[in-house]
């Protein structure tokens, strides 16, 4: 497994952890997000405590997660002028002979309809199966998150079941699609 400086590109796109220095892009992006557009966006957020210094000790705590491998999150930042654009994270759920992780996403609601998702998530799985030595990667979605479902589709992920009764949220155990993708035998 490689460093906490993992990082990448594509066309558009640069994928790698935050830093510090990057506050005020992060704070201003957020602070743009559009109302909510559907049940699983969270549209416009207080930032109000999200300070300098919060925001420096959110970068540390990334940090020692991704030393730890526990979770490994990548700031998607556009390249033609920086603007940060969302999020892409792993969080490894085993290790050993699974080699096997969760995938998360984001992106700022401001930017859908542009390919940045797919674009992102696509890169973000190279970054799993060749610096982070993931075997298995799995997106974890609710049944009625269409957009999400579009998005683990579009990149490859496979359907494979339907856990019932699998993440407490919203104060009741819900049921999860789940779509996984594996790296390619012989790596």
């Amino acid at each position: 497994m490689k460093n906490f400086e993992t990082h990448s590109e594509t066309e558009r796109l640069l994928i790698r952890p935050f830093k510090k220095s990057d506050y005020h892009n992060w704070l201003n992006e957020f602070e743009k997000r559009l109302p909510s557009q559907h049940k699983y966006d969270i549209g416009k957020m207080d930032m109000s405590e999200c300070t300098k210094e919060w925001f420096s000790n959110l970068v540390d705590k990334h940090q020692e997660l991704a030393i730890n491998d526990t979770s490994h999150i990548f700031g998607v930042f556009r390249k033609s002028d920086t603007k940060h654009v969302g999020i892409v994270d792993f969080s490894t759920l085993q290790r050993e002979n699974f080699q096997w992780g969760r995938l998360g996403y984001t992106i700022h609601n401001q930017y859908w309809n542009q390919g940045y998702g797919k674009e992102a998530v696509k890169e973000a799985l190279n970054l799993a199966f060749n610096y982070l030595d993931f075997h298995r990667i799995e997106a974890h979605i609710n049944l009625d998150n269409t957009p999400s479902i579009k998005l683990a589709e579009s990149v490859g992920m496979e359907f494979e079941c339907k856990r019932k009764g699998f993440l407490y949220e919203l104060g009741e155990w819900t049921d999860h699609l789940i779509y996984y993708r594996n790296a390619i035998s012989g790596k």
